[in-house]
């Protein structure tokens, strides 16, 4: 039986998901959610003509004649407008931020003046509407400055707060529970046997499902038996994915599959064309989606980064092709592919050139968990790529988890 190629597998995986729910958080809470409703400003910003230095308020019509002499008639402060009128030959002092008095058209910057008591002297000429911040220089009310789909970085929610927004409504988070399974694995922090290796795998995909903005929950080890499996299971019924990690083959005591149709999985496929990562389990139980990745480190891991993290996406409203390869150049050779699609770890550099320049780290097992970590990118090779000097150009997708 042929392999499923790797891009009609990501077509299923992403297949009729739905946006989830929306629900309002604090803007203190926003970074990082994904707006479900556009954002329109509900004031002006600057809702009045400001000062953006301190100085002095004054009448371009009294200064045309410099050095010019005028009488000070008080000071308006940030958050504390003076309430007087500037006419003929007046001033106010003004500081940054403050409202523009009634009757000035200026501001004059302190460096250029001199005070002497109630007087100060304008030094130097200046231009109608000088260090003025016009009334709606930034927005107006009822603006829209941010969409619906948008994922809010920290400028965003900068913005939405100067909006007047206290709470924004978003995509609730996607939840991802996350099963290790394998009577050889025990928690980090004890001492395994001899026969036993420390799991692993499940934190590292928590980081990557929080990092695309789901909500990871580890449900921890299941042992090689069908009643520890159907019972870590059952705790993963309200998660909007389910990932299993391990146990997907079709060894005697790999029993994944079998446990989850006994809870309704609909499978459908498991093995395709990517290496590593071949045994990748993909189904639907109870409206809920079931990602089965391999129990070896680096394939785990990179099955999570090409598909779980699209499957959140989706979930999220995100569109698609947020994480469309870049091209760059190879800085060693390369060896012919096979007939699966290879993300071979690597680590890059910018070249003299500029463009990125990406070595393959020295041995692509997909148990070393150490060169993963030290690389920073994946060359995506299709299947039956040839051969590759340095200096050719290849698909690059950065490791950012």
């Amino acid at each position: 039986m042929s392999l499923l190629p790797v891009d009609e597998a990501l077509k299923r995986v992403v297949a009729g998901l739905n946006p989830t729910q929306v629900e309002p958080v604090p803007i203190g809470e926003a970074h990082g959610r994904v707006l479900a409703e556009d954002v329109a400003a509900r004031i002006t910003q600057p809702p009045f003509d400001s000062s953006s230095m301190d100085g002095y308020a004054v009448r371009i019509a009294d200064i045309a004649t410099i050095p010019a002499k005028l009488r000070v008639i008080g000071e308006a402060g940030a958050g504390h407008a003076f309430e007087g009128h500037v006419g003929e030959g007046e001033a106010a002092r003004i500081f940054t931020g403050a409202p523009l008095p009634d009757g000035a058209d200026t501001v004059v910057i302190q460096e250029n003046t001199e005070r002497d008591g109630e007087v100060v002297t304008v030094l130097e000429g200046a231009t109608k509407g000088d260090f003025i911040r016009p009334s709606g220089m930034d927005f107006s009310e009822r603006q829209t400055l941010l969409e619906a789909g948008r994922r809010l970085t920290s400028r965003d929610v900068a913005l939405a707060a100067s909006m007047n927004h206290a709470t924004v409504m978003v995509h609730r988070r996607p939840v991802v529970a996350i099963l290790s399974t394998g009577d050889e694995l025990v928690p980090p922090g004890e001492t395994p046997n001899p026969d036993q290796i420390i799991s692993s795998n499940g934190f590292g995909i928590a980081g990557i499902a929080e990092q695309a903005g789901g909500q990871p929950e580890l449900l921890g080890i299941a042992k090689d038996t069908l009643e520890s499996l159907a019972a870590h299971v059952d705790h993963a019924s309200g998660a909007d994915i389910l990932v299993t990690i391990g146990g997907a083959s079709v060894g005697e005591h790999d029993l994944v599959q079998q446990a989850l149709e006994d809870h309704g999985l609909a499978l459908d496929f498991w093995k395709i064309a990517m290496r590593p990562g071949k045994p990748l389990m993909y189904g639907e139980m109870a409206g809920q989606r079931v990602l089965g990745v391999p129990g070896n480190a680096v394939s785990a891991l990179l099955c999570a980064r090409i598909f779980l993290v699209p499957m959140i996406r989706r979930l999220l409203g995100l569109p698609d092709g947020g994480d469309m390869p870049q091209r760059a150049q190879l800085a060693a050779e390369i060896e012919a592919n096979g007939p699966r699609q290879h993300y071979m770890r690597a680590t890059s550099t910018r070249g003299d050139n500029g463009m990125l320049q990406v070595t393959p780290v020295r041995d692509q097992d997909s148990s070393l968990i150490s060169l993963l970590a030290r690389a920073d990118c994946l060359i995506v090779r299709p299947p039956h790529a040839p051969a590759e000097e340095a200096g050719a150009q290849v698909d690059v997708l950065p490791l950012d988890f």
